[in-house]
């Protein structure tokens, strides 16, 4: 498989869960960042973006967007200044089912797409592009990131939206987030049931 690096968003103030630590809530008795850490846990660097918190995972390189909690755009801006590799994955903090299937799913469709794709991106049932649970290519991010100008405040398809796509269906919700405490109910029900 093609090496790749991960960057994961995790600064966010969760408004929708009255501010609440959502990386460090639980599903199945592991925080939503460890999931999603160990489903990319073949990463040759993994970049969380927000404030440093104990995880499962060793080796982890943690830094802050500027300004802090400036956003998902400011989030990815500060995550490529410390990748190297010519993939990037974008994922959310807060993908309880996000799954290593999944994210080689991810990889293998964006290197066999070729290099004019841009980007592999999870869609859900309702046909929304979910551009935190996708693949990119590193140097079309940082060109769309150039072209942006400041980042802070920026929403993420403002970055993502125009780079050339290919659209997978997310047959497992492993795009899927957790925004509201009804989202993580429902996702510690679905955890419970298959444990």
């Amino acid at each position: 498989m093609t090496p790749y690096d991960v960057i994961v968003p995790a600064g966010g103030a969760a408004r929708r869960l009255g501010g609440a630590d959502k990386p460090g809530l639980t599903v199945g008795g592991t925080t939503l960042l460890d999931r999603v850490l160990a489903a990319c846990a073949d990463a040759r660097t993994t970049v969380v973006v927000g404030p440093p918190r104990p995880t499962a995972r060793p080796g982890i390189r943690w830094t802050r967007e500027r300004p802090p909690g400036g956003g998902p755009v400011a989030a990815v801006a500060a995550g490529l200044a410390e990748v190297t590799a010519d993939l990037v994955l974008l994922f959310a903090a807060d993908l309880p089912f996000l799954d290593r299937r999944t994210v080689h799913r991810l990889v293998a469709a964006l290197d066999a797409a070729g290099p004019d794709t841009a980007a592999a991106v999870l869609v859900d049932s309702a046909g929304r592009d979910q551009p935190l649970a996708a693949a990119y290519r590193t140097a079309a991010l940082r060109a769309a990131l150039a072209a942006a100008g400041d980042p802070a405040g920026l929403p993420l398809r403002r970055l993502t939206g125009a780079l050339p796509t290919l659209r997978l269906a997310d047959t497992g919700d492993a795009g899927r987030d957790c925004d509201t405490w009804e989202d993580l109910e429902r996702a510690r029900e679905r955890a419970g049931a298959r444990d």
